[in-house]
């Protein structure tokens, strides 16, 4: 079963979300997400459990758990939706059409 976890601090690497759940189960994965760009973490993960019962065990236990001043959230992994609009941080299509400033009309002072 693959455990979502959220609201992670910054400083948890793979290696210390593994270490933090494997005290209720053997853990197959542990992953951090990351931004692409900065290599920085976005604050959530993934771990998946080799048992469903485990899962469970630290979904229950860890979920509202504090480490490091911050609060987990932690539930069972939804499958990602291919259907559900993905955000769009960029690129020109999202806002329209660029407008022409060279045009003849433009005000000059």
């Amino acid at each position: 079963m693959k455990v979502y976890v959220g609201n992670l601090p910054f400083s948890v690497g793979d290696e210390k979300l593994k270490e933090l759940f494997s005290a209720y189960g053997e853990t197959e994965e542990a992953s951090v997400i990351k931004d692409k760009f900065s290599g920085r973490s976005k604050g959530f993960g993934f771990v998946t459990f080799k048992n469903d019962e485990d899962a469970k065990k630290a979904i229950s236990e860890m979920n509202d758990k504090e480490i490091e001043g911050r609060n987990l959230k932690v539930n069972e992994a939804k499958p990602m939706d291919p259907d559900r609009p993905r955000r769009d941080f960029g690129g020109r299509d999202s806002r329209g059409p660029r407008r022409d400033f060279n045009s003849s009309s433009r005000r000059r002072f």
